[in-house]
């Protein structure tokens, strides 16, 4: 009785076996007809201006996707016009422009960024106005250009490292 229960046993694992088997060959199946369907959906502009905003940074921190996802946005925006945009619209508001691009690392120092306290802008101060701006306008250390908002212009920089400068005194 028990050959008869041994070939009884590997007689249902070997169904079991082949089951899954196929099952998993279906499967597989499946998966490569909706990856084939959903391949030839073409992208939308509704959808491609969804993605964008999803990569826009948080708080004014910007990485390397969300850079792109700018340079992209960027992109989009030049075509549409004959030239980018400016952030906010062109302002030339220093005091506008730190609080919302430079404050995130000035107010707290974050990666060795100068904090609005003279004692942080002595070296720096050396340097004189022009090489300041033209550290914050191609980056430096730590700092990425334009304090990471390719849209800002060499103006809008320079607005913001007097309103910096200003606030030393």
């Amino acid at each position: 009785m028990s050959e008869e229960h041994d070939r009884q046993f590997i007689h249902t694992f070997s169904m079991v076996l082949v089951g899954l088997v196929a099952f998993a060959i279906i499967i597989i199946g499946l998966s490569l007809v909706i990856h084939n369907r959903h391949q030839d959906i073409e992208p939308s502009a509704a959808r491609e201006a969804a993605k964008v905003e999803r990569l826009r940074p948080v708080a004014g921190v910007y990485t390397e996707a969300s850079q792109a996802a700018a340079a992209q946005e960027e992109q989009v925006e030049e075509d549409a016009d004959d030239g980018p945009a400016l952030a906010f619209d062109g302002s030339m508001d220093g005091e506008m422009i730190y609080a919302r691009v430079c404050a995130v690392c000035h107010d707290a120092g974050v990666a060795g960024a100068p904090r609005l306290v003279a004692a942080d802008w002595e070296a720096r101060l050396d340097k004189g106005r022009e090489k300041l701006i033209a550290n914050a306008i191609n980056g430096i250390n730590a700092m990425p250009a334009r304090g990471g908002r390719a849209d800002l212009g060499d103006e809008q920089v320079a607005a913001s490292v007097d309103y910096m400068l200003d606030q030393l005194d």
